[in-house]
Order: C-alpha cells, then sequence, then structure tokens
C-alpha cells in the first residue's frame, strides 16, 4: 500500500498581476498549488487562478486588503476554507505599492501609507497566519534592492523595505522552533506596471540600469518568480533570516 503525499500550497499576496503573477504561476510549474489574493484586480486575479489550473494544479484568488488589519480574521476563515488539511506551507508577503518622494516632500499620510503596505501588513497578517502556516513551511519576504543603492526620492519606500529585511530575520528566530523558515528577496530593477511603470517607461533609467548591472539585462518578472521559488522550494531547511538579492549584480 502506498500513501499519496499531500501537495504543498503557497500563499501569495498581491497575485494578480506582475512579480505576483510570476511568482504563481513558477509556483505551480514547481508542483505547488497556489492561493493568490487581490485588493482591485479581481478579474487578473481570475485570469491567474485559470493559468494556474491549466498547468494542472489548483488554484484559488481570495480579496485581501494589506493595510486593512480588521479584515484579517475573515480573511483567515476564507483561506482556511481553501486549504483541504487546513493548512499551508508557504507565504509570500508580494503586496505592495511604490512611492517616490524626496523625505523633504514626503507627507505624514505617504509614511504611514507605504510602512502600512510594506511593514505593517506583512507583519499582522503573518502573526495571524500563522496557525495555519505548517510546521516546517516557509515564509518569503518581498524587500528591495535600495536597501543597499541608493537613489534620490527612494527614502521613503526603502526606509519601509529595510523595516521588512530585520522583521524577516525576527521572524526566522521566533517561527524558527517550529521548524519554519523565514527569508527576504531583495527584488531589483524590473520593468513591470510597478509604480506606475516607472523603470518601463523609461528608456534612460533602463540602459543606466543595463549597464550597471554585472548580467547586462533587465529582469523579467519570470527570473524573480523562479528566484521565489528557489528560496522557497528548493533552499532546504537550514537557510533562515538572510536577505538574497536578485538584481543581476547591480554596482557590485
Amino acid at each position: 500500500m502506498t500513501t499519496e503525499t499531500p501537495t504543498s500550497v503557497a500563499v501569495i499576496t498581491g497575485g494578480s498581476r506582475g512579480l505576483g503573477r510570476a511568482t504563481a504561476l513558477a509556483l505551480a510549474d514547481a508542483g505547488l498549488d497556489v492561493i493568490v489574493t487581490y485588493n482591485t484586480s479581481e478579474s487578473a486575479a481570475r485570469d491567474v487562478v485559470t493559468a494556474i489550473e491549466a498547468k494542472g494544479r489548483r488554484g484559488a484568488a481570495l480579496k485581501l486588503d494589506a493595510t486593512d488589519i480588521t479584515s484579517f480574521p475573515a480573511f483567515v476563515t476564507s483561506l482556511r476554507a481553501e486549504l483541504p488539511d487546513g493548512t499551508f506551507n508557504i507565504l509570500v508577503n508580494n503586496a505592495g505599492t511604490a512611492l517616490y518622494s524626496r523625505l523633504s516632500e514626503t507627507t505624514e499620510v505617504e509614511f504611514d501609507q507605504v510602512f502600512a503596505v510594506h511593514v505593517k501588513g506583512p507583519f499582522f497578517l503573518t502573526q495571524a497566519l500563522e496557525p495555519l502556516l505548517a510546521d516546517g513551511g516557509r515564509i518569503i519576504n518581498i524587500s528591495s534592492a535600495l536597501t543597499r543603492l541608493t537613489f534620490a526620492r527612494s527614502g521613503p519606500y526603502a526606509s519601509a523595505k529595510g523595516a521588512v529585511e530585520v522583521l524577516t530575520r525576527y521572524q526566522a528566530l521566533e517561527y524558527g522552533e517550529r521548524g519554519i523558515t523565514a527569508n527576504v528577496l531583495a527584488v531589483g530593477p524590473v520593468p513591470t506596471d510597478f509604480g506606475n511603470g516607472h523603470l518601463r517607461s523609461s528608456p534612460e533609467l533602463q540602459d543606466a540600469m543595463i549597464d550597471a548591472a554585472a548580467l547586462k539585462r533587465l529582469a523579467t518578472p519570470e527570473d524573480i518568480g523562479r528566484a521565489i521559488v528557489g528560496l522557497a522550494t528548493a533552499s532546504g531547511e537550514w537557510i533562515t533570516g538572510q536577505r538574497i538579492e536578485a538584481s543581476g549584480g547591480v554596482r557590485l
């Protein structure tokens, strides 16, 4: 008699487009069932689910505002209903927005918004989901190469991502007793619609980033998706609390 091994399940916040979509499809290619969240782009999220199912995996899309902490208990209930055995294995905290603002011009509202989506949201969402995250699970937080590199008008956003990197180390420490690893992927320049297509719409900026990169090209969303899958599925059980930069070697 053989016992079938349960399929691992991944949850990706902000999975309807861009890096989240690419990650969802890469995880499906790796043999995982994938649940994506969306805030406003329900149609795009449903399209991702269709693409996941076309790969022979199970997919689902759930609405989530990562800045609305009060909605997290209801989200946990909705998520539990999508989990065959009540647990999942991989959490990718990907949801986020850009902010391009000089320190001298940033308002309190802008500051609160960028920290709400990039720090407060992942902090309390991970806390809420911990009971559903299986022992030996994986937490992957998304940061930015801007925590190492400095560009004008990136300070508030980079500061929030720096907080995520510190948070990740503490998640690795405190969740480690359950065999759960926590790592952070710091993403370099990728020409997507993130930040209203800030990089995608500027050939001059693209050329500068290509020239600064050791690999002499820009990343694709699929590059980043595969890197996240590597951290989630192929890094073993002994890598935790680490910042891995996926920037193609920008400004080494």
